[in-house]
């Protein structure tokens, strides 16, 4: 195994994803990586935002029966519930959904 498979096995750590080889990996994929200072906290806010709401609102006290019913029951939350009706103070107050359509028509 070579390239991001021996990168993406765990135990993960933060290195692996400062590592010159992911760099390297992310660059030929055309994925610009985006990581801030050590200390800085703020540069994955949204994120673990999204990933503690997804906890607290839909998976913490599931259990599911295989990985397809997790990932179903998590595209169904992101899909039906949370891009489309629960509301961010980050976008005002509205939905992604609702946000993006009135970017749109502001174009």
């Amino acid at each position: 195994m070579t390239g991001i498979e021996e990168i993406g096995r765990g135990p993960v750590e933060s290195t692996q994803y400062t590592s010159e080889q992911f760099q390297s990996y992310l660059a030929d994929q055309g994925i610009t990586c985006s990581m801030s200072k050590k200390g800085d906290c703020w540069d994955d806010s949204v994120t673990e935002s999204f990933f503690s709401s997804l906890k607290t609102e839909r998976t913490s006290k599931k259990r599911y029966q295989t990985r397809d019913d997790a990932r179903a029951d998590v595209f169904d939350y992101i899909e039906r519930f949370y891009n489309s009706r629960r509301r961010h103070s980050t976008l005002g107050n509205v939905s992604p959904d609702q946000f993006e359509k009135l970017q749109m028509s502001l174009r």
